[in-house]
């Protein structure tokens, strides 16, 4: 090679890239990079095939050159390509000596550019798609505005089966533990619920024995009476007894004393029963259940958070019984209004905190609607046209966008392997084991609401 040349190129750089471990999150500026580019728009002595080809067998490893035309990148040359141009038949008499802007000219074809801010996943997808003849090109990476290097595609192989192997091992790790809390939820529920049922069965002895007790009092009253109006003689002893018990204010207080009484063992069935349907276990196939019992259940579980404070609205629609695992779907329904309920709990606190500020004027409210609605579907879905929507909304803050970017994001399978939330846990149950959709919109100084849509077979 002509010493001139090695004085007009600067030899290859690698970059070695980060070396903290490459996780979901790794993008390509955390691969080995290579920084070898020409100037192909020289006047005097432009660079040849030649001299790419010595110099490429001069550094083995190096996967290509990036052309340049007055400092501005026009394209690359890869080894592979160079070699299979040069090797054709006459290829070395007709083009090893041209300028490498003829020989560039010759094996232009479709380059792959990508920021270096690019994940590592997402590059290995975009060089799946090229077309099989390119499969082994080397991606161009940006860098800085003017600044371009080479990666090498086994780089970017390797790197992204390594991410791969954590995404597995994260996600067989988040399905273990997954397994172990579906594992100890059955059991708490197994256990809640027979805690129930030892609390029914008393419960049932007092409700049996209360109409019983009340009819009792009545016709001792009733006897009472009827010996105070025939007694003409009425002793001493007895009106002492009758001042000292106070008997006519006993004979006033003793139904409403019952009555109370009566009003508090129906309140504690129907908390009982109630939490019995919310620790309802799921089985292997879905079966029809009532919803508004069922958010109607948790309502008067939730009522000790509520503290008199957040208004409750239902406005439910006429709904058929639905074919879903009523279990689960209770869990999205108390994630949803829990969310609602510490929004609103938070900025009534807030609003204590500083009484001059124009938030938290209006009384806390949270509005569930059920209705079935009909929406645009493809002809696929023809029969899945008509939904069974239930909204669940709140006139707290609302959301900035940052927050609602953030709570899409958590609904892609990615970002659940990495962290599940609740609303994510709502999510995956809704449309993956009920079909469905879950909606969310939200505006700031307005409010937020949720809107889930079960398929109506």
């Amino acid at each position: 090679m002509p010493q001139e040349f090695y004085k007009k190129v600067s030899p290859p750089f690698l970059y070695r890239g980060c070396d903290r471990d490459l996780g979901l999150e790794s993008t390509l500026q955390e691969l080995p990079l290579y920084n070898f580019s020409v100037e192909v728009g020289a006047q005097h002595c432009p660079p040849t095939g030649v001299e790419i080809a010595n110099f490429f067998e001069k550094y083995p490893l190096l996967p290509g050159v990036i052309l340049l035309e007055e400092g501005k990148y026009i394209g690359m040359i890869s080894r592979r390509r160079l070699s299979e141009l040069l090797f054709r038949p006459y290829g070395q008499e007709l083009l090893f000596h041209q300028p490498l802007g003829i020989l560039y000219s010759s094996v232009r074809a479709a380059i792959l550019l990508l920021p270096d801010t690019t994940l590592i996943l997402t590059a290995m997808q975009l060089t799946l798609r090229r077309p099989s003849e390119l499969s082994a090109e080397p991606v161009v990476v940006q860098t800085a505005p003017d600044t371009y290097k080479l990666l090498d595609i086994q780089e970017l192989n390797i790197a992204s089966w390594q991410i791969r192997g954590i995404e597995t091992q994260v996600r067989y790790e988040r399905s273990q533990a997954q397994m172990i809390q579906n594992d100890k939820m059955a059991s708490l529920g197994r256990l809640v619920d027979g805690v129930a049922h030892e609390i029914l069965d008393p419960l049932n002895f007092i409700w049996g024995n209360l109409t019983h007790v009340s009819e009792y009092s009545q016709d001792l009253m009733k006897l009472v009476a009827a010996y105070t109006q025939h007694s003409t003689d009425t002793s001493v002893e007895i009106n002492h007894l009758k001042q000292e018990i106070e008997f006519d204010f006993l004979e006033q207080d003793l139904t409403k004393a019952l009555s109370s009484i009566r009003t508090g063992a129906e309140r504690l069935k129907k908390l009982v029963i109630g939490l019995q349907n919310f620790c309802h276990i799921d089985e292997l196939y879905p079966k029809t259940a009532d919803l508004h019992a069922c958010i109607d259940n948790l309502i008067l579980l939730m009522n000790s958070r509520l503290q008199g404070e957040i208004e409750i609205v239902k406005n439910f629609g006429r709904l058929p019984p639905v074919s879903c695992f009523i279990g689960e779907l209770n869990q999205v329904f108390l994630n949803i209004l829990s969310q609602s309920v510490d929004t609103l709990l938070n900025e009534a606190v807030r609003h204590q905190l500083n009484p001059d500020s124009i938030t938290g004027i209006e009384k806390p409210l949270i509005e569930i609607t059920t209705e079935i609605v009909s929406r645009e579907a493809p002809k696929t879905e023809a029969l899945l046209s008509r939904w069974i929507s239930i909204r669940i909304a709140d006139n707290g803050p609302g959301m900035s966008q940052k927050l609602q970017q953030q709570i899409i994001e958590s609904f892609s399978v990615g970002r659940r392997a990495d962290k599940e939330t609740t609303l994510a846990v709502s999510y995956r149950i809704i449309t993956a084991k009920h079909g469905g959709k879950l909606n969310f919109r939200s505006e700031l100084g307005v409010g937020t609401e949720f809107e889930i849509l079960l398929p109506l077979v």
